[in-house]
């Protein structure tokens, strides 16, 4: 039995965040499909034993379960020593970046990828959050722009984070040509020794 395990399902961005960091830190670890399409994260057996909040991903690691993507990511880095911080300073910038991901980067993006995507929606709803997504990637085009990293000389959790929907290729409505500090940042994290794509990481939920 895996020392880690995931509750996750392919299609999820914020799983594949987790999943990516334990990939890349080699660490023993086993992905636990979620049915989220047949409403399994809806549940009562869900959200009494797993996840309250009824959301993956949610991480199991001797008798923890540890529920939002963040914190999950900072559990890894105290577990692992990896894709962290060396000083206060540092943490709080990576903190920064993640908040800003979590509420403006991942969730408008996310949002617009799922009703446009698997709900097949083109309206004003669709229309706002594809505008909200686009202001978004513009802010962090050009904050990439001159540097290689998110935040650090190095890649931190932040980066880790904010590339949760990067590789859902054919499936965002975005063209990463018309971004090309994310399309060569994007591709930097795509070289690092152990990274996989999230459907190479964790089974579809759709299936």
């Amino acid at each position: 039995m895996a020392e880690f395990e995931l509750y996750c399902f392919g299609e999820s961005g914020n799983s594949y965040k987790a999943a990516l960091m334990m990939a890349l830190c080699g660490l023993d670890w086993a992905p636990r499909r979620v049915a989220f399409m047949d409403g399994e994260t809806r549940g009562e057996a869900f959200r009494s034993e797993v996840n309250e909040m009824g959301e993956c991903p949610t991480l199991a690691h001797r008798g923890r379960l540890l529920s939002q993507s963040g914190a999950i990511l900072d559990y890894l880095v105290q577990r692992t020593g990896r894709f962290g911080w060396s000083n206060d300073d540092e943490r709080r910038e990576v903190l920064r970046w993640l908040l800003f991901d979590n509420h403006k980067f991942t969730s408008y993006i996310a949002t617009h990828r799922f009703m446009t995507h698997f709900m097949k929606q083109d309206n004003e709803v669709t229309k706002f959050f594809n505008a909200r997504a686009d202001g978004a990637l513009k802010i962090v085009d050009r904050h990439l722009t001159g540097r290689e990293w998110i935040t650090l000389e190095r890649p931190t959790i932040a980066d880790l984070s904010m590339a949760g929907y990067m590789y859902y290729d054919g499936e965002l409505g975005f063209d990463f040509a018309a971004l090309p500090a994310i399309a060569a940042w994007r591709e930097r994290i795509r070289k690092l020794p152990g990274w996989r794509g999230p459907y190479e990481l964790m089974p579809r939920a759709a299936m």
